[in-house]
């Protein structure tokens, strides 16, 4: 298969670089799977043997990912079990980002003497920064490689070993033809035969917004605006709302007005993550919060 498009993230280094030793095969990316690494610095991935495409270190001075690449962006890496007699992983057109820090609620805020926000991040709780530098990589992903920028999945908590976690039979984790027929983002936890949890509760929809160039709320937590919501006002209306919409297994049927809306039931453009649906009606109620306060500041001009 003919790979199309740059190969190489702009600025990743290649110092770690397995696809001349393991190979891989060649194909056209179309869904991306994230992943934690579980430890706090770029691990060596058994020499290349469990490695995926891009590792992304958090560098908490310059507030940036730094990236290393081990295999070309649409080349297979091996960081998926794949097991006989099933579906193919590793192969089946998935670029893959293994994100270093956890999503261990154990390690939420202290991990071996070290600080998570200091010394590691704890991804499910991730500073902006990190999600906006994971933003970009999703956002060139796309424009170059026509990932498309959505993510149709429920994102789980890892609470691994406890009844509702990610790890195991999840109640997420896709099928084989859901797997074969899904494009866009999801986490390892959601890949069929396996049985890993990561990245947990991931909050991807501040990563696609970003890769949309979507501005983040200023935090005016208990600052009521000109409109009289507060944050938390926001979040009680928006929480309200969902959970008239939710239907038990936590998927949302897609607006029609939505670019990557499809009729077909069987497409993940016909779904919508809980997380998307809570992402949508937060900037709902802003822009509606934007509009009163416009007409509050134009009647006082007029009087």
């Amino acid at each position: 298969m003919t790979k199309t498009g740059p190969q190489k993230y702009p600025g990743a280094s290649t110092a770690y670089w397995y696809q001349s030793k393991l190979g891989g095969s060649a194909m056209e990316s179309n869904v991306g799977v994230m992943h934690t690494t579980e430890g706090r610095t770029v691990p060596s991935y058994g020499g290349g043997s469990s490695a995926p495409n891009f590792t992304a270190l958090p560098d908490f001075t310059t507030k940036t990912l730094r990236w290393y690449q081990h295999f070309d962006f649409d080349v297979s890496s091996r960081a998926l079990v794949n097991r006989s007699g099933g579906v193919e992983t590793n192969t089946a057109n998935a670029v893959q980002v293994e994100l270093v820090g956890t999503c261990d609620e154990r390690h939420a805020t202290t991990w071996d003497g070290k600080k998570a926000g200091v010394d590691y991040v704890f991804w499910p709780d991730a500073p902006d920064w990190a999600l906006a530098e994971l933003g970009k990589f999703v956002k060139w992903a796309h424009d170059e490689h026509g990932i498309p920028l959505r993510s149709t999945v429920t994102w789980k908590p890892y609470k691994k070993g406890q009844v509702g976690g990610s790890y195991g039979a999840n109640g997420v984790r896709l099928t084989g033809a859901q797997w074969n027929a899904y494009y866009g983002w999801l986490g390892h936890q959601h890949v069929p035969e396996n049985d890993h949890g990561d990245p947990g509760d991931l909050d991807f929809a501040r990563v696609l917004a970003h890769a949309a160039g979507i501005k983040p709320t200023p935090d005016k937590t208990q600052e009521p605006d000109v409109a009289g919501l507060t944050d938390a006002d926001v979040e009680r209306i928006a929480t309200a709302v969902w959970k008239k919409l939710a239907k038990a297994d936590g998927v949302y049927l897609a607006p029609t007005d939505d670019p990557q809306y499809s009729a077909k039931d069987t497409d993940p453009g016909h779904y919508w993550s809980g997380r998307t649906v809570m992402a949508d009606l937060v900037r709902r109620v802003r822009d509606t919060q934007k509009a009163v306060a416009e007409l509050v500041a134009a009647q006082k001009k007029e009087s």
